[in-house]
Order: structure tokens, then C-alpha cells, then sequence
């Protein structure tokens, strides 16, 4: 009983989790409001390269990267 309330569990939050997209399925939008999910996503990946490459020339300009 207890590994089916896990299960129960599990199905439950990807339920909860993915809830907004099924919304924006069922919706009647048009493309860019349907796609804003998406283009939060690109953006928050396009900030944090920018912050990965920041980070790399700065530990390059220091001397600290690694040349194993």
C-alpha cells in the first residue's frame, strides 16, 4: 500500500506541475501566448550562459581555470 501511495503521489504533482500547460492546450491562443512559457525558459537559459561566460573569463583572467 505504501509504494502505491507513492505512485498516487508522484502522479499527483506532475498533474499539479503541468497543469499550466495543459491549460494553454485547451486554450484557444494564439502563437506568441501559447509560446510564452517557452520564451521564459529561452530567456532564463540566455541569462544564466551570460552569467556561465562572465564567470569563465573571469576565472581565465585570474589565472584560476583549469588545466588538468
Amino acid at each position: 500500500m505504501i509504494a502505491y501511495n507513492i505512485w498516487r503521489l508522484i502522479g499527483d504533482f506532475f498533474e499539479w506541475a503541468f497543469a499550466p500547460f495543459d491549460a494553454l492546450r485547451k486554450g484557444d491562443l494564439n502563437w506568441w501566448e501559447s509560446n510564452v512559457v517557452s520564451w521564459v525558459f529561452v530567456l532564463i537559459l540566455v541569462l544564466l550562459l551570460g552569467y556561465w561566460m562572465k564567470e569563465s573569463a573571469r576565472f581565465k583572467r585570474e589565472g584560476k581555470e583549469d588545466n588538468a
